[in-house]
């Protein structure tokens, strides 16, 4: 009768280990460090130098990696294939949708992503409250830019050189009462990825007659770690 074979299990891991440590060589770089010496990868690694040579030869092999004449290394274009695929088929509402959704649930008012699009503001994506009196909003809608929480929030982080803007850009907040609609109140917050950049803002609405201070209070402690957590989900750029 024939045997089975039975898995190394000591192979197993070492071969888990090896792609673990080819995983952490690439995670060493970053926007600011995108050149790095064996021993600065060694530093940030925590791996040996003859670990680190071994493993990258086989990633400049696949063309993970690359190695300058003088010993640096930078990151592979197999990288930047593999990326463009992931763009391509990244959906940015996959990742808005159940936030707005929570924040409806939470807050019971109108939860909206908004771009900025030249001297307009866009409504990308939104869920309207289920309160029969509410704010009403439609995807696709241009609003003024300097008009609404979303909007100030969306040039305070686009025109970092404007001084008005820097209490929105310290607070990380925008909060706004019948500046565009004299009925409606809203607080906006900005969703900034990984890599530094504004991919948008986060805002949620309601009528005027019911924006007293506890719900400004509550809106706020709502949209801020709303956004700060669609923020860290969403991949950079």
């Amino acid at each position: 009768m024939e045997s089975l074979a039975v898995p190394d299990m000591r192979e197993k891991r070492e071969g888990v280990d090896a792609v673990e440590r080819a995983l952490g060589i690439l995670s060493a770089f970053t926007e600011e460090a995108q050149d790095l010496s064996l021993a600065e990868i060694a530093r940030r690694t925590g791996l040996y130098k003859s670990t680190i040579l071994r493993i990258a030869a086989s990633l400049e092999h696949k063309r993970f990696l690359t190695r300058s004449g003088d010993g640096t290394f930078r990151l592979g274009p197999e990288l930047w294939r593999l990326g463009s695929l992931y763009r391509r088929s990244f959906d940015l509402g996959e990742y808005v949708r159940p936030t707005l959704r929570a924040l409806v649930e939470a807050t019971q008012e109108t939860a909206s992503f908004y771009i900025r699009d030249g001297n307009q503001r866009v409504c990308l994506y939104r869920l309207n409250s289920p309160k029969s009196a509410r704010h009403h909003l439609d995807e696709g809608v241009r609003l003024p830019l300097g008009q609404g929480a979303a909007g100030r929030v969306l040039l305070a982080f686009t025109e970092p050189e404007d001084a008005s803007h820097a209490p929105i850009r310290d607070a990380g907040v925008a909060v706004s009462r019948g500046e565009r609609d004299p009925e409606v109140a809203a607080v906006s917050a900005p969703v900034i990825d990984s890599a530094g950049r504004l991919r948008g803002a986060l805002s949620i609405s309601t009528l005027i007659s019911r924006f007293d201070a506890a719900a400004e209070r509550k809106l706020v402690e709502a949209i801020v770690p709303a956004a700060v957590s669609l923020a860290t989900r969403l991949p950079a750029e």
